[in-house]
């Protein structure tokens, strides 16, 4: 276990927070907690059709369930436009593309605040595609891209690798 991980906050960042967002977030909190660090993960959605209260996807529901991860049937969605609170109480803010890192910055002032993408955190390149509209494999395809990216990004300072994907 290594204590040395510099943030106490992370926001993921997505479009709308009900099916990539949420999967990260569960993968994020379940890690922490069995690696017994306190940091607060949270998600929200950035694009123009985000709303607060949506469900997520029962989809990526099921794709999380598979690798022992719930999330919970009471989790609605948050609009980050509505709180930006959450980019500014956040040490690092990860998200799905880059557009949606370039629609942070647009939206409110960040100085001096990390913010990448989940391949950026790895030490790559690219976006996560929304699996919605697809069928459960599709969400289980960006589930393991997701846990792949964040497990490269966590390596970094040296937490082992104990999850399945």
């Amino acid at each position: 276990m290594n204590r040395k991980f510099p943030y106490k906050s992370i926001l993921i960042v997505c479009s709308v927070n009900t099916a990539r967002s949420p999967m990260a977030e569960g993968f994020l909190k379940n890690f922490f907690l069995n690696l017994n660090v306190d940091v607060i993960v949270k998600s929200g959605g950035i694009s123009s059709n985000a709303r607060d209260g949506m469900l997520i996807s029962m989809d990526a529901r099921l794709a999380m369930k598979e690798i022992g991860i719930v999330l919970s049937q009471e989790y609605l969605s948050t609009d980050i436009k509505k709180h930006i609170e959450l980019i500014t109480e956040a040490d690092l803010i990860l998200t799905l593309t880059k557009q949606h890192k370039e629609e942070i910055h647009k939206f409110i002032k960040v100085n001096n605040k990390q913010i990448l993408t989940i391949k950026e955190f790895a030490g790559g390149a690219g976006d996560i595609e929304d699996p919605s509209m697809k069928e459960l494999e599709g969400f289980r395809r960006t589930r393991i891209e997701i846990v792949e990216n964040l497990m490269l990004g966590l390596n970094k300072y040296s937490f082992q690798n104990m999850v399945k994907i």
